[in-house]
């Protein structure tokens, strides 16, 4: 939150009037000019909306340019522009003068516009999405949609004012320190001119304390603090900077805050105001179906509904900083949040400068908030490759964190192939892992066997699960899900398992599901829909929750429900079907057709058998609540419900030809690599596999123990994870090709 409570400071918003022009246009160009060459729009806009999202990797990457006329605000003092996300280099321009860059597509940046206001006034703003090697992000899994999306405002303040020009910042703080049932909060205010600041948090004191060389500081206590103390009760504080000149107010500005205290323990996880509080959640990306990053205040609030239905007590903000409106959303929600810049994928030497520069904004722009408990450094930054220069960059931005902020945590997300022992898990105050085992490689097992041996190897360090999740489109289903078919009851038999782990590990400071919602990836082409990541609990454009959204419903929400998975898989063609049920309930019945087939008593997951004749009727009940799905049986199995290759997943276990002495896909990467012959074919099927998932797994360096694990899978069980990646006529190819080689003895 960010009000400005000043009674001459405005703020409005900047929005109408504009025009687009998809190349870079010269910054002196007269306004006819700009207009005939551009299409009107209204501010927010992404000019990759639709291509971000198609597939194909090919999403326009470049420089536009975004123009307005209008005239100079009838104000006194000083007048700027406050831009809330351009993604992700801007050039501002105003009548042909370079007003400021700025590189780092989703902080807040400020803009004077005095030097060069005229009457009659032409700001050309340029925007550059396209490749370099200093601005992150450069190769991550998500589409990088170029524009200015978030709003944009004309601030006219007085010549005396709270500053407007540190990083985007408040320009004012207020840290609590508590102590008991007592709090006592820091306040300091940044100013530019003005003689004294009044304090005030709101229903608590005030004071008035000088201005010295540009800053004020203060203390206030409130004598009887109440905690904020997330979902249970959010509460927060009011807190303002007046700023007077001569005994008189200027300039006001407001943020909200929160008391509370917090720690992580290796062994009890996540502690919130002394008591343990399992951070449980998911991770989020901005965008939308249809809208890219333009998002709408109802579309936020979509979201943190979505997580509170869940029971979600924490989120990951992936991967990048988000909309200020969306850290007030988690404040008011209680919703622990993780926040974090950029820096992912491939570390830029060139890029340091930059990554300080976001990582700087990040904590400025949001340490007011009370949700947020940890800034994060960097997602999966090992995976094009490790080296001293990057520790020595992690390092470097740790301390800076600190500086800036010394009441949180730092942290990081690590790739699952970076090793436990690597010098830079121990960089920041708290690690977790990007961990996919039962997704892209190895099996669900191989999760818990993970933990398992960091505990071992590493007894007093703390460790979370900072992304896990399996991909599923709800158009696919079937009665045997299998990793890699991308089908509903996949994923949910996949979190199912993942769930159960994290309950025995309480120790986990904190875990977030990948993710709450689909996102595009341009560069995927998989799973049926090419541009798309489907690992979200629920879809795109948030209008469908897939079953193991209630999963999660049932193991972390206190809301009674009953929900009977499977009610896209009308068409069945077993005479016996398996219904599972999830609920918050002890006990739940299934009915079909009227007729009590079973009453279970469980946690969370019920599961059925049901005879099917024709068309059924199927109903869930426990007390008062119910839910219903309609199943029909079929002579065969809808070819609507696979991936169009999912013959695969049959063929896989046929009798495909394997003459004795020679390999087939039966055999495991290890054997076939023994030969020169088997190992290059390898090496060609594992390029393919990667190109099915995006440009990210490129030059991914696996360490022994996971390539060993990796090298004893089948090449079936391999290629069942690429689905409709490795056609069928490829993989048959493939076996012949095994066929010819010889087996070492």
């Amino acid at each position: 939150m960010n009000e400005h409570a000043g009674s001459i400071r405005t703020a409005r918003p900047f929005h109408e009037g504009w025009v687009f022009v998809p190349d870079a246009v010269p910054a002196d160009a007269p306004w006819d000019a700009l207009a005939e060459a551009g299409e009107p729009i209204d501010l927010p806009h992404t000019w990759n909306a639709v291509d971000g999202q198609d597939g194909g990797n090919d999403y326009r990457r470049g420089t536009s340019t975004y123009a307005v006329r209008f005239p100079a605000p009838d104000a006194d003092g000083d007048v700027w522009l406050e831009f809330r996300g351009v993604n992700s280099s801007a050039q501002i321009h105003l009548n042909g003068t370079l007003l400021a860059t700025h590189e780092g597509g989703y902080s807040t940046f400020r803009v004077p516009l005095a030097e060069a206001l005229r009457d009659d006034n032409v700001l050309v703003v340029h925007v550059d999405n396209g490749p370099n090697e200093t601005v992150y992000p450069q190769r991550a899994d998500f589409t990088f949609y170029g524009g200015i999306y978030r709003d944009v405002l004309l601030l006219t303040v007085p010549a005396a004012h709270v500053r407007l020009d540190d990083h985007g910042g408040p320009g004012f703080t207020a840290t609590p320190l508590l102590d008991g049932e007592q709090a006592t909060v820091a306040l300091h205010a940044e100013v530019t001119g003005g003689d004294a600041v009044r304090f005030v948090i709101d229903g608590e004191g005030e004071v008035l304390v000088p201005v010295r060389e540009g800053t004020a500081d203060a203390e206030l206590t409130i004598a009887q603090v109440r905690r904020w103390h997330g979902r249970r009760d959010p509460h927060l504080y009011t807190a303002t900077a007046e700023l007077l000149q001569d005994g008189k107010p200027v300039d006001a500005v407001s943020i909200r805050f929160g008391c509370r205290e917090f720690a992580v323990d290796p062994d009890r996880g996540f502690l919130l105001n002394g008591e343990e509080y399992p951070l449980r959640g998911v991770s989020r990306h901005q965008d939308w179906e249809g809208v890219g990053n333009v998002l709408t205040p109802a579309m936020m609030e979509r979201d943190i509904a979505l997580m509170e239905e869940l029971g979600a007590t924490t989120v990951r903000l992936a991967h990048y900083q988000h909309d200020q409106a969306f850290y007030d959303l988690c404040d008011e929600a209680g919703i622990v949040v993780w926040a974090e810049i950029p820096q992912i994928t491939n570390f830029l030497p060139a890029g340091t400068v930059n990554a300080t520069a976001q990582l700087t904004e990040l904590i400025v722009q949001n340490r007011h908030h009370a949700s947020i408990m940890s800034w994060g450094l960097s997602n999966e930054i090992t995976i094009g490759g490790n080296s001293e220069a990057l520790l020595d960059a992690h390092r470097a931005l740790n301390d800076l964190a600190h500086r800036l902020d010394p009441t949180r945590l730092t942290a990081m997300a690590h790739a699952f192939v970076l090793d436990a022992g690597d010098p830079l898990v121990a960089v920041p105050d708290v690690n977790s892992f990007n961990l996919y085992y039962g997704w892209y490689l190895g099996d669900l097992e191989d999760n818990d066997r993970w933990f398992a041996d960091f505990r071992a190897a590493h007894p007093g360090v703390a460790i979370g699960l900072s992304e896990y999740g399996a991909d599923a489109n709800p158009r696919y289903q079937g009665a045997n899900p299998t990793r890699g078919d991308y089908s509903e009851q996949y994923q949910a038999r996949y979190h199912e398992h993942l769930i159960d782990l994290i309950e025995a590990s309480p120790y986990l400071w904190a875990t977030h599901v990948w993710n709450l919602a689909d996102f595009a990836a341009d560069g995927r082409v998989e799973g049926g829909l090419p541009g798309r990541n489907q690992k979200g609990l629920v879809t795109f454009d948030r209008s469908l929750k897939k079953d193991a959204f209630y999963a999660y419903k049932a193991a972390w929400s206190p809301e009674p429900f009953v929900h009977v998975c499977g009610r896209r898989y009308v068409d069945r063609a077993e005479a016996v079907t398996e219904v599972t049920v999830y609920s918050s309930q002890e006990e739940v019945e299934l009915w079909c057709d009227d007729v009590l087939v079973e009453s279970l008593r469980g946690v969370r997951v019920f599961r059925f058998s049901v005879p099917l004749t024709g068309e059924h009727r199927l109903t869930a009940r426990s007390g008062a609540l119910t839910d219903t799905i309609d199943v029909r049986r079929a002579s065969a199995p809808n070819p609507d419900y696979a991936m169009p290759n999912a013959q695969l997943v049959n063929w896989f276990d046929a009798d495909v030809p394997s003459p004795e002495g020679f390999y087939s896909i039966h055999d495991s990467l290890a054997d076939i690599k023994r030969t020169a012959a088997g190992g290059a074919l390898i090496e060609r099927l594992m390029d393919q596999a990667k190109a099915s998932v995006g440009d990210v797994a490129r030059d991914v360096q696996m360490p022994p123990a996971m390539q060993a694990m990796i090298d004893r899978m089948t090449v079936a069980a391999l290629l069942r994870h690429s689905g409709d990646g490795i056609p069928a006529e490829q993989v048959i190819a493939l076996n012949e090709a095994l066929n010819e080689i010889p087996k070492q003895a």
